[in-house]
């Protein structure tokens, strides 16, 4: 029975009840209205518990559980892989996000301050929510997960800066699994040895992952290895596979370019014989086909090889709405556009 018909239950009950005791009492025409009083107090009373056991029914369903609000759906992956049936994951930022330009909603707020633990990337990919990040850190359970990368691991990009886009190695990206398994452990150590089972097994897939894309790699030609996208969010996955990685805008989208930028591509595709170009899912394809049309223009035809996965990943509940799906898309369409 829902909490609603329990509550129009007690107060039927309530009323019933009500009306036997005044009747019972209105031949006692001294107390007729004390108790009158009495019986209305009961009623008021017994609509309260209804309330209350209305409020206890609905939030039992997840009673237990670890709630965790994660920036990215990278991050939000893994914590539902290793928390398994113990946690809670929202994720802010769904399909086709630019985490770089998200400025977080009042719902968002909301989400980040019931949260039991805050999981994000770091080093500055959530651009704009950096003040409230820093500020939820000093309230409750929090981690840059990226940050648990070693420096010396890391790409430079300025002064005390870094590439924010890890998870396009995936050897790297472990770093911020085994941080995100460490901080459930925390929340919840009753439930450690779960953790680490599912962590276990999530980050050998990853390693299978790993080990097949280098093989599939392998077949694209070491001249073809060339990486064209609309901004510069591959380096990590360039240093890591062996490509040369050139992006139209910088590590972040808030960046301009101009044609020079444009010519300087269009320069290296023609030199470099490179037959296609990627653009990106949470990146307009505007940049990307200036390039196009200006090999054209050179004499040099060059396509689009399709689109890859940037700084977001697919839809919920696809193959490419997990971190490994959207990394085999990638690693797939790369492949069959460049050999």
């Amino acid at each position: 029975m829902s909490c609603i018909n329990h509550l129009f239950l007690n107060i039927k009950n309530c009323h019933k009840t009500d009306i036997n005791i005044t009747f019972k009492r209105e031949r006692d025409k001294g107390k007729g209205t004390d108790m009158k009083k009495s019986s209305v107090m009961a009623s008021v009373l017994m609509v309260c518990f209804a309330l209350s056991s209305c409020s206890s029914e609905s939030s039992g369903g997840q009673k237990g559980k670890l709630t965790i609000t994660a920036t990215t759906s990278q991050v939000a992956d893994a914590a539902e892989h290793i928390g398994g049936d113990h946690v809670e994951v929202t994720s802010l930022m769904g399909p086709g996000v630019d985490p770089h330009l998200y400025k977080a909603s009042q719902g968002d707020t909301k989400k980040l301050t019931e949260a039991d633990v805050v999981l994000y990337s770091g080093l500055h990919l959530e651009g704009k929510m950096e003040h409230m990040l820093t500020k939820i850190s000093r309230q409750k359970p929090s981690a840059a997960v990226a940050e648990s990368i070693p420096k010396e691991k890391l790409i430079p990009a300025g002064e005390n800066m870094y590439d924010p886009h890890v998870w396009f190695s995936i050897p790297l990206w472990l770093y911020a699994v085994d941080e995100i398994e460490a901080q459930l452990k925390k929340a919840k150590p009753e439930y450690a040895d779960d953790f680490t089972k599912n962590a276990q097994e999530y980050k050998e897939n990853l390693k299978s992952l790993d080990k097949k894309s280098r093989e599939k790699i392998g077949t694209i030609p070491e001249k073809s290895r060339v990486l064209v996208t609309a901004h510069d969010a591959f380096a990590y996955f360039g240093k890591e596979y062996g490509f040369e990685v050139r992006g139209l805008q910088g590590l972040s989208t808030d960046s301009d370019y101009g044609l020079k930028d444009v010519q300087k591509l269009v320069s290296l595709l023609a030199n470099k014989e490179i037959k296609a170009v990627f653009t990106e899912s949470s990146v307009s394809k505007k940049s990307i086909n200036a390039v196009v049309e200006g090999a054209k223009e050179k004499g040099h035809d060059v396509s689009v090889g399709g689109w890859l996965y940037s700084d977001a990943m697919g839809e919920k509940g696809t193959k490419e709405g997990t971190y490994a799906g959207m990394f085999a898309h990638n690693i797939d369409t790369i492949v069959s556009s460049l050999k």
